[in-house]
């Protein structure tokens, strides 16, 4: 099965987001809409470096978050929705991320599926965060096709077997990103093709070698 390819692979999937806390991962998430991890990390070395609490955010102002992130996409929207997403973490949740999903997605820039990389990623729960890469992935194998995100976090849910669940959403982000690809996917290449329904599978091998997700 699916899943048990991917684990063979890669035993431990983590994201390849860089942090250290709760609050680091949470920051990183909300910078990582429409922009790229390897971008992320760039810029959150020296954010953490400066600021790696929600008061030491709030701290460094507007303009000071701003200059410290202004090389990812849609900062200026990302840093008010930083500063404010601190605002509450100090008043309402003891400068602590909280591990409650309505909690979460009550945070600027937070959504389903940010709250779910959170509860999966820092706390351990079982949760699949449906981003551009999973969706495809679902669709294109049969294994959770869905007409929306919501609907593809449902059916991969009720179809993944339990011991596979809470490391599912990072084998498949990672599958996505560097196998399965939009554009060009690497099909020869693919460790779980034959398992796979997408028609439209490549045929030759790509001339660059495959990254991978294994490490």
């Amino acid at each position: 099965m699916i899943f048990e390819r991917l684990r063979a692979l890669d035993p431990a999937p983590t994201t390849e987001l860089e942090y250290r806390t709760p609050f680091e991962l949470l920051v990183a998430v909300i910078l990582s809409a429409q922009a790229t991890d390897v971008g992320v990390n760039r810029a959150t070395r020296g954010l953490f470096a400066a600021a790696d609490t929600p008061e030491a955010i709030l701290g460094l102002g507007l303009d000071g978050l701003k200059s410290r992130i202004r090389t990812i996409g849609l900062f200026n929207s990302k840093a008010a929705n930083i500063l404010k997403t601190c605002e509450i973490l100090v008043r309402e949740h003891g400068s602590q991320v909280p591990r409650d999903r309505s909690a979460l997605e009550a945070l600027p820039g937070v959504g389903r599926k940010t709250a779910n990389v959170i509860l999966n990623t820092a706390f351990g729960e079982p949760t699949i965060a449906v981003d551009t890469h999973i969706f495809r992935v679902s669709n294109r194998t049969g294994l959770a096709p869905g007409k929306t995100p919501l609907e593809v976090e449902r059916r991969l849910l009720r179809s993944t077997p339990g011991e596979f669940r809470k490391d599912a959403h990072h084998w498949l982000i990672l599958h996505g990103r560097y196998v399965c690809r939009a554009r060009s996917p690497r099909c020869p290449e693919c460790p779980i093709a034959d398992l796979c329904d997408y028609r439209h599978k490549t045929s030759r091998p790509s001339s660059t070698p495959a990254t991978n997700h294994v490490r």
